[in-house]
């Protein structure tokens, strides 16, 4: 049989690891920088940069290393492996081009419509609807190349590898188009086309899924690539690895309830999170072991290669995150770690070590490889190994004394019965913990200069290969299979069947956790007191969402005595129905705020947010200047309250025309007010609108006990 010809095309792997290396570097200084903001306020430059405040900076710097320095860590590999695994080009290089050029332009646009405050307010999912749309259609044209080659392949059975790479591609891509539903206000403002519990499930089934099958299913394809590529060992084994997909993405999929334990989601929903996240732990460890046992027989190469000490570090930090977080699903850990620095460790020991190692692992074989050199440096990247390892160990463990420090003393009480501590008090403890991990992501990040020095020499010392010649027999196309071949390689040798029953797998899970909860009237029971935000507090709300007040605040109150005793009585779903988007926050550096609104005068919030140590000694939220500097959109009420009503949120027909009137008549009560505290500000300000918005928080359960 003659053997077909033919070139395997660099230049795409090279643009997306150049673009991989570059946004890491760039997001992990943006998450040091926010690092120390926490430990040292002034760092945030409030004053003079109000753009680069914590509550702006942190979703860029999620969203820099989530989809930036992991996705295109993702779509080199992909870009790399599959030509390779299926001995045929990428199928149009135009559309690798057009999927590049694509992605960096959403990830600038991103940084610069965070960094301005166009935020729709859901966690890792940002971004306003334009750029949701330019999303889809990029992930659209990278399914259409990746399917492409795929269909064109000269290798008939499809790789493990490959196996997640496809999954990734559809659950993304459902997960996506769901969870953006948004009515759009102006080309730069949405509300989320759910509201409060509602919202808040179909949030964190993207979150957790996001994390699921963007940073951890493509990132198995890599290391079901790379590791035995670097080791020059073969997968430890087949048929684990297909228990390990199929298990893992349809358990994935039905456990982002977790991430709302003790809150207002339905008890069903939250038991159903739990049971599957416990079940999580057999397929995800059957991969961890799987990439380990890989190595059988490679051990005393591990000591000399770094990178396959990047990989086992890796594989390694997998097994604890999807150990860990299993345990965090357990209602009575959960009580511990949620809001608390618990949860930002365990997210980093993922990025840092899964995602990153990961990253680093690849990197350190593949540029080479490109270059057509050897590393510049072994003694340079085992430095780097070592310092990273250090960073992550320096930023993760402060992080969990910081939680259960800061729980013990939430819930204690003195003996007559009243809380111990002050909010405060518990803040200030934590500080030096803040100080240390900011540290450790410090160490971590002088690590990745090293990487990026190292790779530079590298690339230096050698000359780039365009392209590679290759040559592979056609694919027969009347083929039958042996009579003792296992059942799953029929499925292996028909990708569109692959990629339906992948959808239809990860679709099950979210179909029975998100109907009944849209659909059965009595998950989410109604409170008459509670009412639609007038025309100032909508505008407030939405202020209090572009600073990114939710990065740090909660607005759910669990049904624990010290919370309850602490902040009000415990949130209900009925609350949060106009909640377009819900903020209930996932992180506490500042108090609950659910009930709010009428604890303190308005002076007391006009000087908080002012200058916030006058009011609260010790506090670490930034100062917020130009909310006294910057006037209320008024041109924007009429289409928010447009927009809302298209919601179901019962505004009178022809509200819009006199909104701003009842805006300014609020406004001006407000205004007055200050002024009989000797505080003169226009009525038009921001502040105002904030004000209002804080002092409406937990008012109307307030109403519905009287």
């Amino acid at each position: 049989m003659s053997l077909d010809k033919f070139y395997y095309e660099n230049k795409l792997p090279k643009l997306f690891a150049i673009a991989s290396i570059f946004w890491g570097a760039v997001g992990m200084l943006l998450g040091v920088i926010a690092a120390f903001q926490l430990a040292y306020p002034i760092l945030n430059f409030s004053e003079h940069l109000p753009h680069l405040a914590f509550g702006r900076l942190r979703p860029v710097h999620t969203n820099a290393v989530i989809f930036a320095f992991v996705g295109n860590g993702i779509f080199t590999a992909v870009y790399y492996a599959i030509p390779r695994l299926l001995k045929t080009p990428m199928w149009s290089e135009k559309l690798g081009k057009i999927h590049f050029w694509g992605w960096q332009l959403i990830i600038v646009l991103a940084a610069v419509t965070l960094l301005f405050g166009m935020t729709t307010g859901k966690e890792y999912a940002e971004l306003e609807w334009p750029i949701d749309i330019l999303i889809t259609l990029i992930w659209v044209v990278f399914g259409i190349n990746m399917f492409g080659t795929i269909l064109t392949r000269r290798e008939r059975h499809l790789y493990v590898a490959i196996w997640f790479f496809i999954a990734s591609w559809v659950t993304v891509a459902m997960l996506h188009i769901v969870n953006s539903m948004e009515i759009p206000v102006s080309l730069t403002k949405s509300y989320s086309m759910y509201a409060g519990v509602q919202d808040a499930l179909v949030q964190w089934w993207y979150g957790h899924n996001a994390v699921a099958f963007f940073l951890t299913t493509p990132y198995l394809g890599l290391m079901y690539y790379f590791l035995p590529k670097a080791a020059n060992r073969p997968v430890y084994s087949y048929r684990l690895s297909i228990v390990h997909f199929w298990s893992l993405i349809f358990l994935y999929i039905w456990a982002g309830p977790h991430h709302l334990l003790y809150t207002a989601l339905p008890d069903w929903a939250q038991s159903l999170g739990t049971a599957f996240s416990i079940m999580l732990i057999l397929p995800s460890w059957g991969g961890m072991l799987n990439g380990l046992f890989t190595l059988r027989g490679a051990w005393d190469r591990v000591r000399e290669d770094p990178v396959l000490k990047f990989f086992v570090v890796a594989v390694t930090c997998y097994g604890m995150s999807t150990f860990e977080g299993p345990m965090l699903s357990l209602k009575n850990v959960n009580a511990i770690s949620h809001y608390s620095d618990w949860t930002v460790a365990h997210v980093h020991i993922g990025a840092l070590g899964w995602n990153g190692f990961m990253t680093f692992g690849m990197m350190y074989w593949l540029i080479p490889k490109l270059w057509n050199t050897n590393l510049y440096s072994k003694k340079l990247a085992s430095q780097h190994f070592w310092i990273g390892t250090l960073g992550i160990l320096l930023y993760a463990i402060p992080m969990y004394w910081s939680s259960f420090r800061s729980y013990f003393m939430m819930k204690a009480f003195t003996p007559e019965g009243q809380l111990q501590y002050q909010f405060i008090d518990i803040v200030q403890t934590v500080v030096p913990f803040y100080a240390i991990r900011a540290v450790g992501g410090t160490v971590f990040l002088v690590g990745v200069f090293m990487m990026v020095y190292n790779l530079i020499k590298t690339a230096k010392a050698g000359t780039f290969l365009e392209r590679e010649e290759a040559e592979a027999a056609p694919l027969v196309k009347e083929y039958v299979a042996p009579a003792n071949s296992f059942w799953h390689s029929v499925i292996e040798r028909k990708p569109i069947l692959l990629l339906v029953l992948s959808l239809v797998v990860v679709a099950i899970g979210g179909l029975f956790e998100l109907i009944p909860t849209f659909l059965v009237k009595e998950n989410i029971p109604t409170i008459a007191s509670v009412k639609p935000y007038t025309p100032l507090e909508l505008q407030g709300r939405d202020i209090y969402i572009r600073e990114g007040c939710y990065t740090c605040h909660s607005q759910m109150i669990r049904p624990f005595r010290y919370e309850v005793a602490r902040y009000g009585e415990y949130s209900k779903a009925g609350e949060f129905v106009y909640d377009h988007p819900f903020q209930w926050g996932s992180k506490r550096t500042g108090p609950d705020l659910a009930r709010i609104g009428g604890k303190y005068g308005d002076s007391w919030h006009f000087n908080h947010m002012l200058e916030p140590t006058s009011m609260a000694p010790g506090s670490i939220m930034p100062t917020y200047p130009s909310l006294f500097k910057n006037t209320i959109d008024k041109g924007s009420t009429n289409s928010k309250i447009h927009a809302m009503r298209n919601l179901g949120v019962p505004y009178p027909k022809g509200y819009e025309s006199i909104a701003n009137d009842d805006l300014e008549k609020q406004a001006k009560t407000i205004a007055d007010g200050l002024k009989e505290n000797k505080i003169d500000v226009m009525s038009d300000k921001e502040i105002i609108a904030l004000i209002a918005y804080l002092q409406r928080l937990g008012k109307d359960i307030k109403l519905e006990n009287k």
